[in-house]
């Protein structure tokens, strides 16, 4: 079987990490696989198998002045990914998120390769203009197969999309997270404060992970609880933003950003709770991998994927979206009952049967086989 990935970047995120977690797991298996990035790999943040063969297309361009300019562009990129799909020849042909969705769906049109497309975020939230939408009307029919995460991902598309099949698969869980640069040590960064306990949360410095209501939320209650401090993992175009609020709020001593991290395990093993305050995800990976490392964690309730990945008062707790006094409750909760966070943790590592990599490559895998 030969399997070919189409992909933005490698850089860091959850569509990122998926699609590696993938590709070597099937090389891993003897598959050959192909991953196809749209930009240079100066910019890849996580490693593929050296059995891999990946081609950069480096075809990043300033943003387009014009549409214009911007469907050239594309038309490059489309007639760039045509030629390596003609040139490779693979079973299958997988991409990941919108553009690459409708980039593959136009590229690989009339080459006898069966071409999966695959949703990241849930379609509603997630603000891709009005010509994307238009794009991804006109394109999802093309695809031989569509893939989301979750259902609610799977009914939208189903409503407000022409894809011909559309099948759920979730992400699995990545465990033991193998650690790669750039490394920094938990105990190094927060020696500086002194703090005993921590609350962690991982993702893109972006307004969609609302760290900025986390930030709020940590603030209110940082006086009654002198002995916690608060970590955002991750790099982003809000870190001065973050970071004056944090100024704002008198918590920047309390508050540590050390940017994106290569041995995120260490960080998940150091922590007493994980935090997930986004806005909206897909199908979150950080709170995958938080539980699946025995941390107890607070996730409020957006859509779509927290609800499917955690159990409420089971392994951690739902907050209500746009409540920010039940994100504070829920973090006191927590804070304040050291039996509640080991009486979680003892249950978060479910996951790991749950979201199984196998298990999920399976699924996959089944679809591969399918007469589409």
């Amino acid at each position: 079987m030969h399997i070919l990935f189409a992909i933005h970047s490698l850089s860091g995120g959850g569509a990122e990490r998926v699609t590696t977690t993938l590709a070597n797991y099937w090389a891993d298996k003897g598959w050959r696989v192909t991953v196809v990035t749209i930009v240079g790999k100066d910019s890849d943040f996580y490693v593929l198998d050296d059995r891999i063969n990946h081609i950069a297309l480096d075809l990043v361009v300033p943003p387009s002045a014009t549409i214009l300019h911007a469907v050239y562009h594309n038309l490059v990129r489309v007639r760039a990914l045509r030629a390596v799909l003609r040139s490779e020849k693979p079973d299958v042909a997988i991409a990941m998120m919108v553009t690459a969705n409708a980039l593959l769906a136009l590229a690989g049109t009339g080459l006898g390769i069966e071409l999966f497309g695959s949703e990241r975020n849930y379609p509603p939230a997630e603000q891709i203009g009005p010509v994307w939408e238009k794009i991804r009307r006109w394109t999802y029919p093309r695809l031989s197969m569509l893939v989301a995460q979750t259902a609610e991902c799977s009914d939208w598309l189903r409503k407000n999309t022409a894809a011909r099949n559309i099948a759920v698969i979730p992400n699995p869980v990545n465990h033991p997270i193998a650690a790669q640069e750039p490394r920094v040590s938990p105990d190094a960064e927060l020696e500086k404060s002194g703090c005993d306990h921590t609350l962690l949360a991982v993702g893109r410095l972006a307004e969609q992970k609302g760290f900025d209501r986390l930030i709020a939320a940590f603030a209110s209650i940082s006086r009654k609880y002198p002995r916690w401090d608060l970590v955002i993992l991750g790099e982003g175009d809000l870190r001065d933003a973050l970071e004056t609020q944090a100024s704002d709020l008198e918590v920047s001593e309390r508050v540590h950003m050390p940017g994106l991290v290569g041995n995120v395990g260490d960080w998940f093993e150091s922590a007493d709770i994980y935090v997930l305050s986004s806005r909206y995800e897909g199908f979150p990976n950080t709170l995958l991998e938080a539980l699946a490392y025995g941390l107890p964690a607070v996730a409020i309730d957006c859509d779509a994927g927290p609800r499917d990945i955690l159990s409420h008062t089971v392994d951690g707790l739902l907050v209500r979206q746009d409540d920010p006094e039940a994100l504070v409750s829920a973090l006191e909760q927590l804070m304040s009952d050291s039996e509640m966070r080991r009486r979680f943790g003892g249950r978060a590592q479910e996951v790991l049967k749950r979201y199984s990599l196998v298990q999920v490559a399976t699924m996959w895998e089944d679809l591969f086989r399918r007469d589409i």
